[in-house]
């Protein structure tokens, strides 16, 4: 009869310390869009982007979010503003002129004359 609680106290302490890291898995990335989704958003805000456009943009969103992972934790505050301003650089140099104006205007880019 002891030996049965113990196996049943075992099964639900491994039971919940499964279910635990599952919920800590789905919400390591919460808040993080993908380049994807940040292509998307961007399309949304300043029209339709060309194939051509997406890949590269898609890119430089990559290349941003893996340069702020990249940093340790405690640097990641001061550092990814750099990273995440170079990108909005590189982006905002990919868009037509049509979009940089709407770019600007929504706080994503440098305007050309500042």
């Amino acid at each position: 009869m002891k030996s049965l609680k113990i196996l049943i106290s075992v099964i639900t302490l491994g039971l919940l310390a499964a279910a635990t890291s599952a919920s800590a898995a789905e919400n390591k990335g919460k808040g993080q869009m993908t380049p994807e989704q940040q292509v998307a958003n961007l399309e949304q805000a300043v029209g339709s982007l060309s194939a051509d456009q997406k890949t590269k943009i898609t890119a430089i969103y990559a290349k941003a979010a893996d340069a702020v992972r990249a940093l340790p934790k405690e640097e990641r505050k001061e550092k990814s503003g750099g990273i995440t301003g170079k990108a909005r650089s590189e982006v905002r140099a990919v868009l037509t002129a049509d979009q940089q104006a709407k770019f600007d205007a929504m706080g994503g880019g440098k305007k050309k004359n500042q």
